[in-house]
Parts: structure tokens; sequence; C-alpha cells
């Protein structure tokens, strides 16, 4: 088994707290990308799924979960290995480490990559494993006094940012992709491309943040011409159907990442020499320091804004269906947790013990 040699060096894991567990296994993508240059298993998996067009944190995610399925199989190789082992692993996942249904499916899809698209050898559709019975948790949710003391907290580098998160109710990923050209101002909304499921849609812009955008425009187009300056800029980094039909236009304002980052940095696809947007970490981190400043109790991360968005709309009175299409949700069901947060609360039910005289 040379192709996997170098996976060996990690040690078998033993008992660990749940906590380090999912810590060792969401790091897995690490150790397979620091492996994938001196195995050519996983450098072959690797450029088949680049050369398809498969985003990077798709490629980050199904390594983290193969890599995982050859651990958890005593490194055997997955050639060698089908559907019983295939079974095995996902019912491990259900009832040893007591993953949520949506991380097994994820694993699930990693799997059938594995063995449907790359090796060429389908799983059967009527596989039989345990599936996961843990449910999903409850959305976190801020008030709005919460919200306004989070942002009033946040860096001036990551106010605006922020503000999206909870103005447009974006996604992390969505915010940080947005391009300048997003941006409709006569419309007052945001257009949102590719994103979760490759889905596009409109979301409201809030008027308190038009004055901020168009600095913030502003400030990437001279960024842009600073960087026109420099012989090898391959420009902004487009999808392929976009790259040949708009072969110029990546050189201009609109295509650029309204949140650029600092430096100038190697595009890893085609080693072009582009500015790419900042890291999405950053906007993490600053939210989890504005919130313990503001002493914040609740464990406040980026989407939690965006559950915010979404409660406080329909408390509001709107329409679930506009709230649905606004976070870009295909099945309303999901839309529905948001209504279940007021009204299983105080706002919804009453708790007889508020009408004791005690």
């Amino acid at each position: 088994m040379v192709w996997c040699k170098n996976l060996k060096s990690e040690r078998k894991p033993s008992k660990r707290s749940v906590f380090t567990r999912y810590f060792v296994l969401y790091a897995g993508f690490i150790l397979a990308f620091t492996n994938f240059m001196k195995s050519q298993f996983l450098r072959e998996l690797y450029e088949f799924m680049l050369t398809r067009g498969y985003a990077k944190r798709t490629i980050e995610t199904y390594f983290t979960w193969i890599t995982d399925f050859i651990r958890f199989h005593n490194y055997a190789q997955p050639k060698d290995m089908h559907a019983e082992h295939v079974e095995a692993y996902l019912t491990h996942l259900a009832v040893r480490r007591q993953c949520a249904k949506s991380t097994q499916a994820t694993a699930l899809n990693a799997l059938l990559f594995l063995y449907n698209k790359y090796l060429d050898n389908p799983l059967p559709e009527d596989m039989t494993f345990l599936n996961s019975k843990r449910e999903r948790k409850l959305p976190v949710v801020l008030t709005q006094d919460e919200v306004k003391a989070v942002l009033g907290r946040a860096s001036k580098q990551h106010y605006l940012a922020m503000a999206l998160l909870y103005g447009s109710g974006l996604r992390l990923m969505e915010c940080v992709r947005l391009r300048a050209g997003d941006i409709d101002f006569n419309y007052k909304c945001i257009r949102v491309w590719f994103g979760k499921g490759g889905k596009h849609r409109v979301v409201t812009l809030s008027e308190a943040l038009i004055p901020l955008l168009q600095t913030q425009i502003e400030n990437v187009e001279q960024t842009l011409v600073r960087d026109l300056n420099v012989p090898s800029f391959a420009g902004a980094w487009l999808p392929k159907g976009l790259r040949k039909k708009y072969q110029s236009r990546n050189k201009t304002v609109e295509w650029q990442y309204l949140f650029p980052s600092q430096r100038l940095s190697i595009d890893p696809e085609s080693k072009h020499l582009r500015r790419h947007h900042i890291d999405e970490k950053q906007l993490q981190r600053d939210v989890k320091r504005a919130s313990l400043e503001a002493g914040i109790k609740k464990h406040v991360t980026p989407h939690t804004l965006r559950h915010s968005f979404a409660t406080h709309l329909l408390a509001a009175g709107a329409d679930i269906r506009t709230v649905q299409h606004q976070l870009g949700h295909a099945d309303v069901r999901t839309t529905q947790i948001y209504t279940h947060v007021l009204q299983q609360g105080g706002n919804g039910v009453i708790s007889p013990l508020t009408r004791l005289a005690l």
C-alpha cells in the first residue's frame, strides 16, 4: 500500500472526548492536503476534482471524509473496499461518533463521489446502514439590542461585512465572495451568485449601508488601479463559463471582490496572480471578539446574525415564503425552524408558573 504510506504517520486514535474527536475529524483535510503531494492516489483525486470545476471547499470537505474512511478501515485501498465497508463506516458515524444527520449525509456524498465518479464502481442504492438520529441544533438568535451591541463593537475593517450578514441574511461565504457589481443601489438589493447548492437569488439591501458600500466600492476601484500596474496581474477569478465568455471583464471594477484581500496571491488552479477575497476566518474571529466584549453569553458566530435576520423578519410580520426566498432555502420546512423559536418561547407560550401568585 505504497500509495498511502504517508498517511500512516498519524497514530491510531484512542478514546477521546467528543469535542476532541470532532476536532481530529475536521482537521483531517489538513493531513490529507499535507500528504497529497506525496501520495499518487490523493494527488490524482485532487486533480480529478480540480479539473472538473469542484469548489475548493467541496474538495476539502470530500478529502476530510475520504481520508477518514480510509483510516477507519486501517488504510485499506478504496478499490479493495465497497458497499459493506461504506455501510460499516456510516453506521460508525451514527453510533460511535453520534454525528448529526447532515454530517452523515455529507460523508455519504463524499463516498458516493469516490466510488461512483472517481473509481467508476458505483455503490448500490439500497445500502443498509444505521441512520443518525441526532437532530439538528436549534438556531441561536440574538435580540435586536444584542445585535446592536455586537455591531457596535465590530472592527472598522469588518463592520460592513458583519452588517451585511445581519442586514441581508447572507451566509458567511456568500458575504466574502460578493463582487462590487453585485450591489444594486437603484433597486436596493444584492445579487447572490452561486450560493449554497449553486443557486442564485436576490436579497434585500438596507438603505443604511448604501453610503458605506459606495465608499467600499471606491476603495476597490483604487486597489484595482494599483493592481493593473503589476505586469503579472491576471484579474479577478471567474467561473469557467464566464471566463470564456468575458475574457477581459475580470479586470473591471464590477468583477472585483467587494472585500478584497490585502495582498495579491497565486491562484492554485491557474497559477496566475490574482487578488482574492478576505479570509472568512477574519470575520469569524471578529464576530466572536465583539460578542464577548458585548457580554453576550450565547454562542455567537457569523451564522447567528443570519438566524437573527430571519427571526426578526418573521417577528415583524414578514411572510414565511418571503423569508424562505431571502435565505435561499430550498424547502420551507427549513425556514419554519425560526417560527418555532418565536412560537415556543415566552412570546408564544405563557408558562403556567407566570400566572401563579407566588
